[in-house]
């Protein structure tokens, strides 16, 4: 008897079961000019691989304006749960006191002061500084969490526009794969023939939290976003459809704006369409810096581990209908059976001229503070 594959995807309007195969996008993204269903899921530090689902399960989601994250009566959806026994297992994190982090209070503002000096020299204007959260969470008789029940817990207590998950255990032929996101920031957008970014830059407990640095950190990104854009779409089509727009999740406001252009005819009938829409985009530029390029390379050298997932892009691509929802990888979880299993969270500052050390080490506690508590046992506190 032939097994049924293995593994499960869900998004906002969107469930997946069985991966039936895995590939790396930086070398086969050709691969989605055969169609399917994909399910994405990219490391900050460039490797983008994607998962190809047998049975896909869609409901309807509204895609207008006022359906927008932060417009006027949204609400999180809920998950689409698949019908596995992942989708009813209970959910029992690591102990609250178990998680250690990449970067202590120290290191972190050290490295704060060390991108203001770079910045003074002209070197770049600003750096997304990050560190990673990790917590011992062993396989239960050797299978992964179950994934799905950290996602309903996420949902009930951080809904999130773009909240989803995946779990695949993966074998011989396909890579394993284990994230949950409640990620509220849309990296990449595709639907007829647009592309369209909603970086995230200001983050404060209520409105009046958000201050000038916050705007103009803001439109830096923005519009390196556009310039990043420019690369695939046509010329004159790329524009800022929302500047500063303030949105509202558990807990948080953000400031968000949204860039939207036409795809280049060349690109889209390229046999290579998303090889390169990714050059031209990846790493998303809100979690990087500007220039990116001299951004990255303050990040390489300040930061102590990789991000893996986190600040990548984790979403999906229906090479069928043209449409892909991609969102930036932040407050996400990842799981991998590396020192007998462990369940990492990053959480990360935009650091400019402006910044001062301590209050941005204060931003990385209030980003991980509520989902940390939430993936806990108990009550976290930092």
């Amino acid at each position: 008897m032939i097994a049924k594959p293995a593994g499960e995807a869900w998004f906002r309007g969107v469930r997946a079961i069985g991966a039936v195969e895995s590939i790396d996008l930086s070398t086969e993204a050709h691969r989605l000019r055969d169609g399917g269903f994909w399910v994405v899921v990219g490391d900050f530090e460039g490797r983008v691989r994607a998962w190809r689902f047998a049975e896909v399960v869609r409901e309807e989601v509204r895609d207008d304006d006022a359906a927008r994250p932060g417009a006027a009566g949204w609400r999180a959806p809920g998950i689409v749960a698949a019908a596995t026994a992942d989708a009813h297992a209970a959910w029992v994190g690591p102990a609250p006191d178990d998680w250690v982090s990449s970067m202590d209070s120290s290191e972190y503002q050290d490295a704060v002061q060390r991108i203001r000096s770079e910045i003074r020299a002209g070197e770049v204007y600003q750096v997304n500084l990050c560190r990673v959260l990790s917590a011992p969470l062993p396989a239960v008789g050797g299978a992964q969490p179950p994934a799905q029940a950290l996602g309903a817990v996420l949902d009930a207590g951080n809904p999130a526009p773009f909240s989803g998950g995946i779990r695949v255990p993966g074998d011989d032929r396909i890579a394993p794969a284990w994230v949950v996101s409640a990620s509220p920031e849309l990296f990449l957008g595709w639907a007829d023939g647009r592309l369209t970014s909603a970086p995230i830059k200001g983050t404060a407990t209520v409105p009046s939290g958000l201050t000038a640095k916050d705007q103009a950190e803001n439109v830096m990104i923005t519009d390196l976003v556009r310039n990043d854009l420019q690369r695939v779409c046509e010329p004159g089509t790329v524009e800022v459809t929302h500047l500063l727009e303030l949105q509202e999740h558990p807990g948080l406001v953000h400031l968000v704006s949204t860039v939207a252009g036409d795809l280049r005819s060349e690109v889209a009938s390229d046999a290579d369409p998303w090889g390169a829409i990714l050059e031209a985009l990846y790493p998303p530029a809100s979690v990087s810096g500007a220039p990116k390029l001299a951004a990255l390379r303050v990040i390489g050298e300040l930061e102590p581990v990789p991000r893996g997932p986190y600040c990548g892009a984790f979403g999906w691509i229906d090479a069928d209908a043209h449409r892909a929802e991609l969102a930036v990888a932040i407050r996400t979880f990842w799981w991998d059976a590396a020192d007998g299993g462990q369940l990492r969270f990053g959480t990360g500052a935009g650091i400019t001229w402006g910044s001062e050390a301590a209050a941005e080490w204060e931003e990385t506690e209030l980003k991980a503070r509520s989902l940390i508590s939430l993936a806990s046992a108990g009550d976290w506190t930092p």
